[in-house]
C-alpha cells in the first residue's frame, strides 16, 4: 500500500515543525510539502500530488475556509484532484465548525487531539470517512436534526436529505434494542467508547460490541454515520 501524502498549511512555524515531525515517524505516512499562508497553501494543494491537507482555519492571506471553498471549485475543473482536507485548528465554535463544512471540509479536528486520534483521523478521512472532533460532533450533528445547514459566511446552503429508503427498511426489520438505543444517544452527544462504559456502568468491550451491531443495523461505516442515520431516522432525537 501506498504511503498517505499530507501537506501541512499551518502559519504557527512551531506547530508545524511539531505536526512534520511527529508524522515523519508514522509509518504509512508521507509529507510531501508544507505552507504558512493560505495563499501558498492552495497553490500547494493545486500544484502538488497530495492525498490529504491538514489546514489551519487562521491562516494570513486567505484564511482555512476561504481556501478550502477555492481548492473544492477548482477540484471541480479538475477532477482528478481528490485531496481530502482536514481542518485542524483551536476554534471550535459553531460558526467556525459550521463554515468549514459549508466550504468543502471532509473532517475537523482540534489541535489539542491525541496523536494516535490525529493519525485516525489522516486515515480515516483518506479512506472517504468523516472524522469529527468528539469537541465539536454535537454541533454537526445538531444540525442533522433540521433539513438545512445554513453556512455562517455563504449564501448558499446544503441540503441533508432524510434517510434513504433502503435504511428505513433496514431499521424496520432488525430495530435497535433499548440498550443500543442509549449508546447510540451518547454517541451522537460525542463520547468514547470510555465515557459510555463509565455512564452506563458497563464494560468498554461491551461498548464497543454494542457499536458492532450498531454500525451493522444502520449500514454505517463509522460512528459519525452511524449517528447522523440515527437523527435522521427518528432513533435519536
Amino acid at each position: 500500500m501506498n504511503d498517505i501524502r499530507v501537506v501541512l498549511i499551518e502559519d504557527h512555524d512551531v506547530v508545524r515543525i511539531g505536526l512534520r515531525t511527529v508524522l515523519q515517524i508514522q509509518a504509512g505516512i508521507q509529507v510531501v510539502g508544507e505552507a504558512s499562508n493560505g495563499t501558498q497553501g492552495l497553490q500547494l494543494v493545486k500544484t502538488t500530488p497530495v492525498d490529504v491537507a491538514l489546514v489551519d482555519v487562521g491562516l494570513p492571506g486567505i484564511d482555512g475556509i476561504e481556501l478550502t471553498q477555492q481548492f473544492r471549485k477548482f477540484q471541480q475543473e479538475h477532477p482528478d484532484s481528490t485531496t481530502k482536507i482536514i481542518m485542524l485548528t483551536m476554534l471550535g465554535s459553531e460558526e467556525t465548525v459550521l463554515a468549514s463544512f459549508a466550504a468543502g471540509a471532509d473532517s475537523y479536528c482540534m489541535k489539542d487531539i491525541g496523536i494516535e486520534q490525529l493519525i485516525e483521523a489522516i486515515r480515516m478521512t483518506h479512506t472517504g470517512n468523516a472524522w469529527i472532533d468528539p469537541a465539536v460532533a454535537s454541533i454537526v450533528l445538531r444540525q442533522m436534526k433540521t433539513s438545512i445547514v445554513k453556512p455562517i459566511s455563504q449564501k448558499q446552503t446544503i441540503e441533508i436529505r432524510s434517510l434513504e429508503p433502503e435504511y428505513e427498511q433496514v431499521l424496520a426489520s432488525d430495530p435497535v434494542t433499548d440498550r443500543e438505543r442509549e449508546v447510540l444517544e451518547l454517541m451522537v452527544a460525542g463520547c468514547t467508547n470510555v465515557d459510555i462504559a463509565a455512564r452506563l456502568y458497563i464494560t468498554v468491550g461491551t461498548v464497543k460490541t454494542h457499536v458492532r451491531n450498531i454500525l451493522a443495523k444502520l449500514c454505517a461505516d463509522d460512528r459519525t454515520e452511524a449517528a447522523v442515520r440515527a437523527l435522521r431516522s427518528g432513533i435519536v432525537h
